[in-house]
């Protein structure tokens, strides 16, 4: 079930040159699972622009977002004060299995974002977290401090080998030889079937898309799989590894 609600801008600051993170005061009871998604409207925009929810408590609602186009950098430019109104609670997110002893979670670019507070919610649960960040290059890493002081081990990758290990993701896990029993993904297509086609263990994968509606009605984001198409924004944006066709 989603909710469509007002919310204050409570902060909105620059973590990178291209990336932002804005925290929002507003009613989060629709928000039930790490990986959930909310949809913003903007002024002069017809469709709302999905993005996933970094973390949340009772009051706040805090959202890592590119700046990518006209309507992220007209977000870039709202302060605290302002309002926005969402659509909150769209979704299916990651969910916590009995597979899963020692997490590994897996982000490449804004993919890193809804890992957080899903690296809240295994450390809580009691299971040991292994995180795996993947960049372009040194200037894009955000997030890496952020995860350690949960208590996560973190392992970095760049393309260009500014920072960290240089490679993919898949690089990282090979080279640092991580010890993990299920993973959870989120990150750019391309990205997610390397990391699926590396690795033997099972785990979840969070797929970023393009949604016209962001609640499945207009069919726009569909995936396939070995149970028919599914929709992204409905029946994902989490599917399990084992389900999807590539």
């Amino acid at each position: 079930m989603y909710k469509n609600d007002i919310y204050k801008i409570a902060s909105n600051e620059r973590l990178t040159d291209s990336v932002w993170r804005m925290v929002l005061e507003g009613d989060t009871r629709w928000i039930v699972r790490p990986g959930q998604f909310v949809n913003i409207a903007l002024e002069g925009k017809y469709l709302r622009r999905p993005i996933s929810v970094s973390d949340y408590d009772q009051k706040s609602i805090t959202l890592i977002y590119k700046v990518v186009g006209e309507g992220t950098e007209q977000m870039s430019r709202m302060h605290e004060g302002q309002t926005l109104d969402l659509l909150t609670g769209l979704g299916n997110g990651f969910w916590l299995t009995d597979k899963c002893r020692k997490a590994l979670l897996v982000g490449g670019g804004v993919g890193v974002p809804p890992l957080y507070n899903l690296a809240r919610t295994l450390l809580a649960s009691g299971r040991e977290v292994s995180v795996v960040l993947g960049f372009n290059t040194r200037d894009e890493v955000f997030y890496e401090e952020e995860f350690r002081r949960l208590g996560c081990r973190v392992e970095v990758s760049t393309v260009d080998g500014s920072y960290g290990v240089k490679g993919f993701v898949t690089t990282a896990i090979k080279e640092k030889a991580l010890d993990f029993d299920y993973f959870y993904s989120c990150g750019p297509l391309p990205m997610l079937k390397a990391l699926s086609d590396a690795v033997e263990q099972d785990g979840q994968l969070s797929f970023e898309e393009r949604m016209g509606c962001g609640f499945g009605a207009c069919m726009g984001c569909s995936c396939k799989t070995k149970y028919g198409n599914k929709r992204i924004c409905k029946d994902g944006p989490v599917l399990e590894k084992g389900e999807v066709i590539w």
